[in-house]
């Protein structure tokens, strides 16, 4: 997975889509990162007031059998400590960070990451997504990304956690 993960991120960072900036992560981001020992997972960064996002952590956090993942908002205080600026006001799109830290995967990317993390067989289809072309991917994700409020609804406030999913949300 490292190998593939790899050439994903070459592709993007090819279509200059994504500066290298946003993608390694800043000295603010990773003193905070050295700050925060137990953030040993991936989170799965989305906006928490899109329907859209919402059903599709209910769906992720129902198939992430092994708690793989950390959820949070990108309306939350995880978000302003380890994104960018950017990344926090373009609330079109997910950002998925790996346990190491090292990178930011947004978009499809992020998507193709957290199916990779999921049991069999959304796993498998995440495979099947990765290998359709990044710019495509991601024009299929511009598309959802650009009518789902209109489709899926906006909520008035983030997210809340049930009891028993608390500990998978971060701030």
């Amino acid at each position: 997975m490292n190998k593939s993960a790899a050439l994903d991120q070459t592709v993007q960072n090819n279509t200059s889509e994504l500066p290298q900036e946003n993608v390694s992560l800043s000295a603010h981001q990773t003193e905070h990162s050295a700050m925060n020992p137990d953030i040993k997972k991936p989170i799965l960064f989305f906006d928490g007031i899109c329907g859209l996002c919402n059903s599709s952590v209910d769906f992720a956090l129902i198939r992430d059998k092994n708690v793989r993942v950390f959820y949070s908002p990108l309306q939350g205080e995880t978000a302003k400590q380890l994104l960018s600026e950017e990344d926090i006001q373009h609330v079109d799109t997910v950002v998925f960070r790996p346990a190491d830290g090292n990178h930011l995967y947004r978009r499809s990317a992020a998507v193709v990451r957290l199916l990779w993390l999921l049991t069999f067989p959304w796993n498998f289809y995440g495979w099947i997504l990765w290998c359709i072309p990044l710019p495509i991917r991601d024009l299929g994700y511009r598309l959802i990304a650009g009518s789902r409020y209109r489709f899926f609804g906006k909520h008035e406030t983030c997210r809340m956690p049930t009891p028993e999913e608390r500990s998978r949300f971060l701030p």
